[in-house]
């Protein structure tokens, strides 16, 4: 199947994506943000099919509210379960394909940090996988 998606479903996409990635590195604080953002982001240049397209596009396109962890998370949480009903509207295996490269991209973050992920870490890591699969 053809997965068609509006310009606003593509940044819908980006901000659920990279979204995840900063509400990590929010959670991360205690160790290295900045390399738990990289780590989590840089996954995203593997990302395949039309999702991979999508995040490689490198449109500036959506505004992270990222002034607390709550904020940003009551943008990007919603956004990652909205990214899957879109994506399974059109094609399941896309929508696989998403939850798949964002979770690819959440281990990158929590390895950035030596030795198991930090409680806040882990949580924040349980919080998106919901919304993934909600």
């Amino acid at each position: 199947m053809n997965v068609n998606l509006t310009a606003q479903d593509q940044t819908t996409i980006r901000t659920a994506a990279f979204g995840a990635v900063t509400l990590l590195s929010y959670a991360g604080l205690a160790g290295s943000a900045h390399k738990v953002a990289t780590d989590g982001s840089l996954a995203y240049a593997a990302a395949t099919g039309a999702v991979g397209h999508v995040l490689a596009s490198k449109k500036n396109d959506f505004k992270l509210e990222a002034k607390s962890a709550a904020a940003l998370a009551d943008q990007v949480l919603p956004a990652l379960t909205d990214s899957v009903r879109l994506l399974e509207a059109q094609d399941a295996g896309e929508a696989e394909n998403f939850r798949t490269t964002v979770m690819v991209a959440v281990e990158a973050a929590n390895r950035a940090h030596k030795g198991e992920p930090s409680p806040s870490m882990a949580e924040m890591t349980r919080k998106i996988t919901e919304a993934l699969n909600a």
